[in-house]
Formats: C-alpha cells, sequence, structure tokens
C-alpha cells in the first residue's frame, strides 16, 4: 500500500491516507487520484512510506515536512 501525506499551511502534516499499490504505480499517479477523489482541494500531497523506503521517515499528523 501507498501512503501519502496531506501538506498544509506551514508545511505540516493534517493527514495520511492509504492508495492501493495498483493505483499509485508512481507518486504523480496517486497524487492524481487522490486530486480526483478530493477535486476542490488545493492541498499539496506528498508520498511517503512506512518502512522509510521514500523520504526521510513516515509523516504523521502534526510533523513538519521538510522538502529537503
Amino acid at each position: 500500500m501507498a501512503h501519502f501525506a496531506k501538506i498544509g499551511v506551514g508545511n505540516i502534516v493534517e493527514t495520511v491516507i492509504v492508495v492501493d499499490n495498483d493505483i499509485a504505480v508512481t507518486e504523480q499517479a496517486g497524487i492524481d487520484f487522490i486530486k480526483k477523489l478530493y477535486p476542490k482541494d488545493p492541498s499539496v500531497w506528498k508520498q511517503c512510506s512506512y518502512n522509510n523506503n521514500r523520504r526521510k521517515q513516515f509523516a504523521g499528523i502534526g510533523y513538519t515536512y521538510d522538502s529537503e
């Protein structure tokens, strides 16, 4: 399963959702799927990894997203 973090104001993680790997074959494919689910939500979504395979650590609600 692919995990995606919703990045809000101040780069704070607001929520994390799960998207099936068959849909999220790439990060962009997962983001496109989420944007279809929430078409009026202008938020930024970033894929994260529960086992730290993607980005430094798993995103938790209230964590700060650091693009570096």
